[in-house]
């Protein structure tokens, strides 16, 4: 399987299932930034139910902005937010102390372009995964792209409405199993399992 996707912020897990069981991964660079989509944007498992993660990026003045060019809107403290909202949804996890060192430099480095923080997003979580993360990137912007399954649609919450099984989560008997958070939901609470996890799941 082929894929085409966009490069999203800590993606969800119907993106990383697809790059698991992809045998080529293209990401698409050569679109325009749209907004509330998941290329600066996550979801957890918070104690008060489904939490969004927002980063802040700059507007220009052009009606039509690349994804690629846009930049984090840095005079907000966006990265210690998030941390301390990972830290209140995941500390009582099995896995988020294991895990919390490799995930420092996205709460510490100051990125410029959102394109290069959600690349470093996705490498990161491979690393913890143990998986084998290869890809290549688009030169020219596909409307029709058929020679790949296009799972570009993904980085857009509201289209993507797959289900995938059950797996335990920390505030599960409060607000019931969430389904298809970021990924950082299930690292947290399947540690290396959640590869196999991955592999299984139907897309």
């Amino acid at each position: 399987m082929n894929i085409l996707l966009h490069p999203t912020y800590f993606p969800s897990i119907s993106h990383f299932a697809a790059m698991v069981q992809a045998d080529t991964i293209t990401f698409e660079l050569e679109d325009n930034f749209q907004k509330q989509t998941n290329r600066n944007r996550t979801y957890i498992h918070s104690p008060n139910g489904i939490q969004m993660l927002n980063i802040p990026v700059k507007h220009t003045a052009s009606r039509y902005q690349k994804a690629k060019e846009t930049k984090l809107e840095n005079a907000f403290d966006w990265q210690k937010q998030h941390f301390k909202s990972l830290e209140a949804a995941y500390r009582a996890s099995p896995f988020f102390e294991y895990f919390e060192d490799a995930l420092q430099p996205i709460f510490t480095k100051k990125h410029t372009f959102l394109m290069d923080l959600n690349f470093e997003t996705m490498e990161i979580v491979a690393k913890c995964l143990a998986m084998k993360l290869q890809y290549k990137k688009t030169a020219e912007y596909f409307h029709d792209a058929p020679e790949y399954h296009d799972f570009r649609a993904l980085a857009n919450g509201k289209k993507d409405t797959l289900i995938f099984e059950p797996y335990t989560q920390v505030f599960e008997e409060k607000h019931g199993f969430l389904n298809n958070l970021s990924v950082l939901d299930l690292l947290f609470n399947e540690g290396r399992f959640a590869l196999d996890y991955l592999k299984k799941q139907q897309l």
